[in-house]
């Protein structure tokens, strides 16, 4: 692909997901992905973040609306079960921890510089209703 800043592309021009064939991307690992130069996963878009979603597993049921509704990808799963954050694409949306249905949520949202494991020390018991 030629190396064009985003002005220099003609109106409608097509850009690549992923460099060469693609088969079986939906079984292939993001982080093992072939990702094209014009591909977004290939830079950080976090630096402006100024919170971030910070995931407790213990109330986690795996539903997977998280992974369903996040704009960017930013949420990892692996076996149909939510392992982590990933932090380089996570825009700070919050629209994980709004669509979490657990009491309390597995996600909650904290500054961008908080502490994860004082942020976990943090999280509020179960509401009662």
């Amino acid at each position: 692909m030629q190396d064009n800043g985003w002005n220099d592309f003609e109106i409608g021009a097509m850009l690549r997901s992923f460099d060469g064939a693609v088969s079986d991307i939906a079984n292939t690992q993001q982080e093992d992905r072939a990702y094209s130069s014009s591909n977004s996963f290939t830079a950080s878009v976090a630096d402006w973040r100024i919170e971030k979603p910070v995931f407790n597993k213990d109330f986690c049921i795996d539903c997977q609306f998280c992974w369903i509704y996040c704009p960017d990808i930013s949420i990892i799963a692996r076996d149909k079960k939510m392992v982590g954050i990933d932090y380089d694409h996570c825009k700070g949306c919050g629209i994980c921890v709004e669509v979490c249905p657990t009491n309390p949520k597995s996600l909650l949202m904290f500054i961008e510089r908080a502490d994860e494991d004082k942020a976990l020390t943090e999280w509020p018991s179960k509401e009662e209703k």
